[in-house]
């Protein structure tokens, strides 16, 4: 992912999801909100409860390389958050990658 493609503010979060529209599965919340540009913003968020700061951050570099590797068929100009639950922790690479791509395809489009 390129850096102008990353949610990095806490405000920029809050906002997303304060007028987002939410989307919720058993294995994580997204938080979608219209941005009026021609690229996607992600960002992601793994709370501590999941693990400790190793765990986390490799949830976060899974779910970046599914982004980066599938960010054609998403829909252009959107603000995304992801939000980890408790029940991904034991999915593998690929069940997470067809859950979310999948995730992605039902609602965004």
């Amino acid at each position: 992912m390129k850096k102008y493609e990353i949610v990095r503010t806490h405000q920029d979060f809050q906002e997303i999801i304060q007028k987002g529209k939410v989307f919720r599965s058993p294995y994580f919340n997204i938080y979608q909100k219209k941005n009026f540009t021609n690229w996607n913003h992600f960002g992601i968020a793994v709370g501590k409860k999941l693990g400790n700061a190793v765990f986390r951050n490799y949830q976060k570099r899974k779910i970046r390389m599914i982004l980066t590797n599938h960010k054609k068929e998403f829909s252009k100009g959107y603000d995304y958050i992801i939000i980890m639950k408790e029940k991904s922790k034991t999915i593998t690479y690929q069940e997470l990658e067809k859950k979310l791509l999948a995730f992605f395809k039902g609602e965004t489009k």
